[in-house]
């Protein structure tokens, strides 16, 4: 169905000035954001930075932080909320940034936030374009960053940092780096619970590579990309502007070279380490087995039941007016996420990106609970958004500058009155 795209892309000299013009448009579109919120929160006698940094998950990882494991909260209707449902690379990163420095768990969570979704960004930047080329590179940053709950990547919630191992995780996967992939996939899996995408994404892409190995044997005297670990190398066609040509026509060139199966077996070893680890030692300290974890979010009424419970939700809203028109939205919100991981598999992007995607939003979609989270939950899945990147890149200059400018206000507006409403939880 699409191409496994792992052409060597060695650092170059100049990466970061590469993606300066992605990173100074992001911080931008952030600070745009934080200031709306600064005056709005003044306005309602409310503090911008308590919203950021003590309220909702960012105080569960906070005491995760202070006190470790172990804290719960019995709720009148038997449900049990412990803090076991919170993956632990958040909480340890606090811890350092608190041993390290005079900032509190509090503030490190937001200094590992802002960090985090720099890096996230700079993550994007590479993967988009190693795929598309620089501009549409700028364009997918761009988007990420006004998205409706973008002001979720300067919390101290654990997004914009799963979001940062993400990218680079298949980044490293499409340039080959297994061993890289593998580290970072599992990292993402001690961030959150659908760092799982993450490894499947780097196990799909080694499993092709080890059937095109098999199958497509190298050419007599055929010679690798310079660097290939895995001894592919995939060649585009150059764009007038100078992006790199879809992915959905890459040119295979070489065999395997001494060691790449080595490294790609460890790569995809290590990749579900994280996840799985954290997963069994909440089982073993439950006492409750290798589904102990599931219990934990069973007392959080979180679960997977392929959308039954969402589905029936959504379907609520239409007894009555005006929630009808909350489900009209919540229905077109659903088919605009479908509808661009149908372009995403369209325009034949690189399998590892389809499977990460797939995954993420298939466990936002289904989840059976926290159903006003599903926005926040899908901020990871930027593949989704490199189809409207190419749509973006292809308009001129001044007139994609002003389509993000006004997402980029309307965004800023909307992260400000959400939290200083209901809010994320």
């Amino acid at each position: 169905m699409t191409d496994l795209d792992t052409r060597a892309a060695p650092a170059r000299p100049g990466a970061l000035r590469r993606a300066a013009p992605a990173l100074l448009g992001y911080a931008a579109v952030r600070a745009l954001g934080l200031a709306v919120l600064a005056l709005w929160s003044a306005a309602r006698g409310k503090d911008a930075y308590t919203l950021l940094t003590a309220r909702w998950d960012a105080l569960w990882y906070t005491r995760v932080a202070g006190l470790g494991y172990g804290y719960e909260v019995r709720l009148p209707n038997g449900d049990v909320h412990s803090n076991l449902a919170f993956f632990p690379l958040l909480p340890w990163l606090e811890r350092l940034v608190a041993a390290v420095s005079p900032l509190s768990y509090a503030d490190g969570g937001f200094v590992v936030a802002v960090l985090a979704s720099l890096a996230a960004a700079w993550g994007i930047f590479a993967v988009a374009d190693h795929v598309h080329g620089p501009r549409a590179g700028v364009c997918a940053v761009l988007l990420w960053a006004v998205l409706p709950v973008g002001i979720v990547q300067s919390m101290a919630y654990s997004e914009s940092l799963f979001t940062a191992l993400a990218a680079w995780s298949l980044y490293a996967v499409l340039t080959g780096r297994w061993v890289t992939a593998g580290v970072l996939a599992s990292l993402a899996g001690l961030t959150r619970p659908v760092g799982l995408a993450v490894a499947a994404a780097v196990w799909a892409a080694g499993t092709v590579s080890f059937v095109r190995d098999r199958s497509t044997p190298a050419p007599h005297g055929a010679r690798t990309g310079p660097g290939a670990p895995d001894g592919t190398e995939l060649r585009r066609a150059a764009t007038p502007d100078g992006a790199r040509a879809s992915s959905s026509a890459p040119v295979a060139v070489g065999g395997a070279v001494p060691g790449g199966r080595t490294r790609r077996v460890l790569g995809m070893l290590l990749a579900p380490l994280g996840a799985a680890g954290y997963v069994l030692w909440v089982g073993h300290r439950t006492g409750n087995g290798p589904l102990g974890y599931l219990d934990v979010q069973a007392g959080w009424r979180n679960g997977f039941d392929g959308g039954y419970a969402f589905a029936r939700f959504v379907a609520e809203k239409f007894t009555s007016f005006p929630s009808a028109l909350a489900g009209l939205g919540l229905t077109l919100g659903v088919g605009l996420v479908v509808w661009l991981y149908v372009l995403c598999v369209r325009q034949r992007q690189p399998l590892p990106l389809l499977v990460y995607a797939g995954a993420v939003t298939a466990l936002a979609l289904c989840a059976s609970g926290y159903f006003g989270s599903k926005p926040r939950l899908l901020l990871p899945a930027f593949p989704l958004l490199l189809p409207l990147a190419l749509a973006l890149a292809r308009l001129r200059t001044p007139r994609s500058a002003l389509v993000v400018a006004s997402v980029a206000v309307v965004s800023a507006v909307y992260g400000a009155f959400w939290l200083n409403g209901s809010g994320p939880p």
